[in-house]
């Protein structure tokens, strides 16, 4: 046992699967709704979540919210990259450094995240991100920091089921190779192959906002049951009325395998707009 292993161990507490909360997106689209004020985000994640995946700036405005014994593990993303800048139309999914492994760490990151995107159609990018993945990725490995390696396609809108597919399978594997200890990427049409082909826990994430609470819920238990170790879900977990009721109802469909309906019932879910957020 090591501090790289204790770390992962926290976060897939006594085994189970892992339910993480995203509130990162500031980092590429500025303020969204629910996630204007950093203090108030963060006050609408539940205590029960294992992790929280946030931004350096944001760790270190809000770092006392994880200052206490059984606060969800903080998980810092550590490059920055132009494939999630959607509103600016960018394609060439250009990544750069935005914190290092260990000023990560002196934060207060248990865990970091490093996302890769691959088969951009440019050679000298593609080994340019993976040369950014690798230099950051063995950082954080002598540090005792687990890895969270993330899979994002460039243009992901476009993508046919069958297209985002082969990327994904294809590239998870990649990262698996390249030693990191977890994964992140999309839940696919055929994911049972890409948890199957990948040596490490893979997380499903949540993508775009769904048209339902119960709609999120099912794809959290899709996930799950074609082999992800656990979810990291944003947006479908912070611009719903309720967060907490609803990061409830997420932890008993990936920890306990509650049906999305018995859970929606057990929170009272409802899907009308706030406000407020």
């Amino acid at each position: 046992m090591n501090g790289r292993n204790i770390r992962i161990n926290k976060l897939f507490n006594q085994g189970k699967n892992a339910v993480i909360i995203a509130i990162d997106h500031g980092m590429f689209d500025g303020p969204i709704p629910g996630m204007i004020d950093l203090r108030e985000t963060v006050k609408k994640i539940s205590p029960e979540v294992d992790g929280v995946l946030m931004s350096p700036g944001m760790l270190k405005a809000c770092g006392d919210f994880f200052s206490y014994k059984g606060a969800p593990i903080p998980i810092v993303r550590l490059n920055w990259s132009t494939v999630y800048c959607f509103h600016w139309e960018y394609e060439k999914a250009a990544t750069v450094v935005a914190s290092t492994a260990r000023d990560a760490m002196a934060l207060g990151a248990e865990i970091v995240l490093v996302s890769l995107t691959i088969a951009t159609g440019d050679e000298q990018r593609d080994a340019s991100n993976v040369e950014v993945y690798c230099r950051l990725m063995n950082e954080a490995r002598e540090l005792g920091i687990p890895v969270i390696g993330e899979y994002f396609p460039a243009g992901s809108d476009r993508l046919t089921p069958l297209q985002l597919h082969e990327k994904v399978y294809s590239s998870c594997r990649i990262l698996s190779e390249l030693g990191t200890d977890m994964i992140k990427t999309f839940y696919t049409n055929d994911f049972r192959k890409v948890t199957g082909s990948c040596p490490v826990p893979v997380f499903g994430l949540g993508a775009e906002k769904m048209p339902t609470q119960l709609d999120a819920l099912r794809l959290a238990a899709n996930e799950v049951r074609d082999g992800a170790r656990g979810v990291v879900f944003g947006r479908n977990a912070i611009q719903v009325p309720d967060p907490a009721a609803f990061q409830q109802a997420l932890y008993e469909v990936v920890k306990n395998r509650m049906k999305p309906e018995e859970a929606v019932a057990k929170f009272g879910l409802k899907d009308q707009e706030r406000t407020n957020i």
